[in-house]
């Protein structure tokens, strides 16, 4: 059963907080994040900021796939969870 968009940003929500108080993220997580965002881009409702956004959240996931120190990768982007957070609620 696919997800609908409400489930979409509600589930990128949930996995941007863990990574956030985790301060780590799994392989499958980023992984997940990738394919929820692929499904909200090609969304014509999704607002112009919310697309820049994601694509930050998209670049995120990609380093995270591919890095040697999850935790030192997911440091480097405690800053900016809570701002992409606040943005997606803000237009969804």
């Amino acid at each position: 059963m696919p997800l609908n968009y409400h489930d979409q940003i509600h589930l990128l929500k949930d996995i941007l907080a863990d990574h956030q108080i985790d301060c780590c993220g799994s392989v499958a997580e980023y992984e997940q994040l990738e394919r929820v965002i692929k499904s909200l881009m090609v969304n014509s409702e999704i607002d112009q900021n919310v697309k820049h956004i994601l694509q930050d959240i998209y670049t995120y996931s990609q380093a995270g796939i591919n890095s040697d120190n999850d935790h030192d990768h997911n440091q480097l982007h405690q800053s900016k969870f809570t701002n992409w957070i606040e943005v997606i609620d803000s237009y969804s």
